[in-house]
């Protein structure tokens, strides 16, 4: 089976090894030049994996063309870029596909989900099913073939069970999962959760916040979640407490470490004068913060996130007016 992975970042040279590892044809296609050479002759990608030998059989091209005839299209871009992508794709394809999605957000205008936003830039005689593959997992323990489950995220079964079986072996477990509006949220919203992690650490605070942020996280989460008909055991599996946790806490994680940055600056303005990587994070506060106050769902940390990035609010004061909030029973 050939899958084009569209993406030589780190997601994407880190799925297309293990798809590689797997006996499987797998062919990243990416627009820096360096990073395509780099895995095609040399087996590594320096820019994220500095001497990580990757997969022999994992192949790169800068040809848009090469990847064209592909089963199976992943998608390792930020959320931001997907609608583009989507389109550009659906203008070359002649039959359906299976397209997997790896980013966690929301569309930034239309606040669409992101399979929604790949359903409708993807014409339905091009499109044979969308996956979502999610949950706790960082590039840089994955292509060093450390232990990972995630979710296969799909309302067609069949397509789920597809990308399941491509990719899980001895490292990497793939559990399927229909809860498509709660997996989605639970991968999205946990991102301003790591976000206030990262910024209660910088700021020196220790286990004893990260576990009450990391909790009353997963409560908004939920509560969020729900409203929209997403399920609780979704929010209590590896789309929701599992992926909470992974970000919330790992220095892998570049939500937490934005976050972080905020904290030991004291403002926002080092992170955006310096900032280049994609941080979901900040988008997905604005999105979740302005539905959340139309819905009148109750979001106090991303409420204080919120206040932070776009309304340049002293993080300290963030935290103390959370922690001066009306007291209240807990699961009320």
């Amino acid at each position: 089976m050939k899958i084009a992975i569209i993406g030589s970042g780190s997601w994407g040279t880190a799925l297309g090894n293990v798809l590689a590892q797997n006996g499987h044809d797998a062919l990243i296609w990416g627009k820096s030049l360096d990073e395509v050479v780099d895995i095609q002759q040399y087996h590594l990608n320096e820019t994220y994996f500095p001497g990580v030998k990757l997969c022999e059989d994992l192949r790169a091209t800068p040809t848009y063309n090469d990847i064209l005839d592909a089963d199976i299209f992943l998608l390792a871009i930020p959320s931001i870029a997907i609608e583009s992508v989507c389109q550009e794709l659906d203008k070359h394809l002649d039959r359906p596909v299976i397209i997997i999605n790896v980013a966690k957000g929301f569309h930034p205008v239309t606040h669409e989900y992101l399979m929604e936003v790949i359903e409708r830039s993807i014409s339905n005689d091009h499109l044979s099913a969308v996956v979502s593959l999610i949950g706790p997992s960082h590039a840089e323990e994955v292509v060093l073939n450390q232990l990972t489950t995630v979710n296969a995220v799909s309302s067609n079964e069949d397509a789920a069970r597809t990308v399941q079986e491509i990719f899980s072996n001895d490292f990497f477990r793939v559990y399927r999962n229909d809860d498509v509006v709660g997996a989605q949220i639970g991968v999205a919203v946990k991102n301003v959760m790591a976000l206030a992690s990262g910024i209660a650490s910088g700021l020196g605070y220790g286990d004893n916040t990260r576990a009450a942020l990391i909790t009353r996280g997963l409560a908004e989460i939920t509560r969020y979640g729900l409203y929209f008909g997403g399920r609780m055991d979704t929010f209590l599996g590896l789309c929701g407490v599992g992926d909470l946790v992974v970000t919330a806490t790992s220095q892998h994680s570049r939500n937490f470490q934005a976050g972080y940055d905020v904290g030991v600056n004291g403002s926002t303005s080092h992170f955006f004068d310096t900032n280049i990587k994609t941080v979901e994070g900040v988008a997905a506060t604005k999105v979740v913060y302005e539905v959340a106050k139309e819905k009148g769902i109750d979001m106090p940390i991303t409420e204080q996130v919120y206040k932070v990035f776009y309304e340049g609010k002293d993080p300290r004061q963030a935290i103390v007016d959370l922690m001066n909030r009306e007291l209240k029973h807990e699961t009320k």
